[in-house]
């Protein structure tokens, strides 16, 4: 039965190093725990986070994901957090994602460990609620599909190319954490050496899966409990 898909990287955010091909979540294909994610071609940059993962040792993550209609090969891929809690047991499989580095980062994915869920390719792009994982990597059906707007002909079943997760509901953020709230802090910290100083959603915005580091996480977790700045 069909499913609403992830999508992540948008016209809404700024270019960035990744942007070659397709971003983040997508599409709505025939898998019942479904959700697309694609992201945006990046090279190799040195920010805390990719630090932090440059081993892939990075607990917590933000995936992007479109949360507005737009036809890709005349297929929707749309995918809002509202889609993932709709879906049987608020799961869906986060697919489409086309990029190494973003494709690597789902591979080091672990069971529970949580995402932000982040709004792309939108009027107010920001991080709207909490996911985990709940099944790690594993291949993603959308390679081997022709009709579909992820199909790759180079991949082969027998040495899949492209992996997907599976995501579940946790909770919506208290209020919408929006990216220009974001980039307030991030550039205020690049002075102060705060939290958000080396925040890769600011050095590499077009990939739609992304390392946090502890501290990371756990400052824009406690910006719910304030006004906006």
């Amino acid at each position: 039965m069909p499913r609403p898909r992830k999508r992540l990287a948008g016209s809404a955010e700024p270019a960035g190093p990744d942007n070659k091909g397709p971003a983040g979540k997508r599409t709505k294909t025939k898998n019942p725990v479904g959700a697309s994610a694609q992201v945006v071609n990046s090279s190799p940059q040195k920010t805390s986070a990719s630090k932090t993962c440059g081993k892939y040792l990075s607990s917590y993550w933000l995936m992007k994901s479109e949360a507005e209609s737009r036809l890709e090969k005349g297929v929707d891929v749309k995918f809002s957090i509202e889609d993932l809690k709709a879906q049987p047991k608020q799961t869906a499989c986060w697919d489409g994602v086309r990029n190494y580095q973003a494709r690597n980062f789902l591979r080091a994915m672990k069971l529970e460990q949580e995402a932000f869920f982040y709004h792309s390719n939108c009027k107010e792009p920001g991080i709207a609620g909490l996911v985990k994982i709940v099944k790690e990597a594993y291949p993603d059906h959308t390679q081997f599909e022709k009709n579909n707007p992820h199909y790759d002909p180079s991949s082969k079943e027998d040495n899949p190319k492209w992996s997907m997760v599976d995501v579940q509901f946790v909770r919506m953020m208290k209020r919408f954490i929006t990216l220009a709230e974001l980039k307030t802090h991030h550039q205020a910290h690049k002075a102060t050496g705060g939290p958000l100083k080396n925040m890769a959603l600011f050095s590499r915005q077009r990939l739609s899966i992304q390392p946090l580091t502890q501290e990371e996480f756990d400052f824009i977790l406690s910006l719910e409990e304030k006004e906006p700045s």
